[in-house]
């Protein structure tokens, strides 16, 4: 009589795993509340560079990610068309200090940042144009 132990366990292993990676691909790039305990909020000297007058797109990426050049793009692009609206990339690798302080768990994480610096939406991901847009229009109604 053969152990069913093996079959049981490679079962119960695929479906952990299927259930994993559909609530990471339903949350991958989501552009949700920014707020994580206290208010968050980035100075222009944390940034390297000055906020935007009315918004800015926070994109943390390393040499290795896929993801962030695509992100880049679509952020610059934003950037571009939205008057007041400031895209700034930081190298996590480099902002260690940063990254730890805002809780960067992977890359591409894009931060929505309203004029004051606080963080109103956040993404761990490649995010949509349409929910950057969404969370740029959102930050400039603060």
């Amino acid at each position: 009589m053969s152990d069913p132990t093996g079959p049981i366990v490679a079962a119960v292993v695929l479906v952990a795993a299927t259930v994993f990676g559909l609530a990471r691909a339903r949350r991958d790039g989501r552009l949700r509340d920014g707020a994580r305990g206290d208010a968050l909020q980035l100075s222009s000297d944390e940034l390297g560079t000055a906020l935007g007058e009315r918004a800015t797109l926070v994109q943390f990426s390393t040499a290795l990610c896929a993801s962030c050049p695509g992100t880049r793009r679509l952020l610059a692009e934003v950037a571009a068309r939205t008057p007041g609206v400031r895209h700034v990339e930081i190298d996590a690798e480099a902002r260690l200090d940063l990254v730890r302080r805002v809780e960067v768990l992977r890359t591409p994480t894009v931060l929505v940042l309203d004029r004051a610096g606080r963080v109103v939406r956040r993404a761990s991901g490649p995010p949509t144009r349409a929910d950057v847009a969404s969370a740029v229009e959102l930050a400039m109604a603060d």
